[in-house]
């Protein structure tokens, strides 16, 4: 792989994206009905976009939201929904958009204490750890595009097992959150922020920690430690 002539320097005025605009876009822009490009696509377990693309916009997060409640509904997932994000600038505007909708939908929801961000490891743990007591299986949603550009947007669903959701699951989701698109939204159950706030569906918890703490569980951190390593990190438009 080539090395980029500007590694290692710092970032340039022109690298930098209009934090401001890309959220207005989020709510502003639309999705052009017919337009392949602006319709519900999963990839890896999730739908990425940008809102200035006109294909990670509101609308987008609200069809997929209330498609995946429908969806575990129907397969009888019963229990909480973990839902995180990351820190790309359209996870926040994305997150609030899928309370309102889970919410509406009367799905219990935790999330993160302080409206703090959660790598996906963290939410796939609460989800194994709720599941591991028995009773109401558990799933989860992480707002995130990954490695993506700053610019962009994701959202990812994991079911019962913690990990990506596969195709067989994915696609009635993609397809599902496409009819509501086309319809206008017609079948989406919506709150707004402070009702969802105010249903009881919404509750905070600690998601970071306890993955933290059983990271040594299976991670030698000794022989790490005595590696010697020197590691650099780049956050990668704030997935890091």
């Amino acid at each position: 792989m080539a090395i980029d002539k500007r590694a290692g320097q710092p970032a340039q005025q022109s690298d930098l994206i209009n934090v401001a605009q890309l959220t207005a876009q989020y709510y502003v822009l639309k999705p052009e009905a017919g337009n392949a490009e602006h319709a519900v696509k999963f990839g890896t377990s999730g739908h990425r976009g940008s809102a200035g693309r006109h294909n990670f916009n509101e609308q987008h997060i609200l069809a997929i939201a209330q498609a995946i409640a429908e969806d575990r509904a129907k397969n009888g997932i019963t229990g909480p929904c973990y839902v995180g994000k990351d820190t790309h600038a359209l996870s926040e505007p994305a997150f609030i958009s899928v309370l309102e909708v889970l919410a509406a939908n009367g799905v219990d929801v935790i999330v993160q204490e302080n409206n703090g961000f959660t790598p996906t490891p963290a939410i796939s743990n609460a989800i194994l750890v709720h599941n591991k007591k028995g009773g109401p299986l558990a799933d989860g949603i992480v707002i995130t595009p990954s490695h993506n550009p700053p610019e962009d947007g994701g959202i990812k669903y994991n079911p019962p097992n913690g990990g990506p959701a596969d195709t067989n699951v994915t696609k009635v989701v993609e397809n599902r959150a496409n009819e509501l698109l086309a319809s206008g939204l017609q079948g989406v159950r919506r709150l707004s922020l402070d009702a969802a706030l105010a249903s009881g569906h919404v509750k905070e918890q600690d998601l970071v920690q306890p993955f933290i703490e059983g990271l040594a569980d299976i991670v030698d951190m000794a022989a790490i430690q005595k590696a010697g390593l020197k590691l650099g990190v780049d956050p990668l438009g704030g997935s890091g």
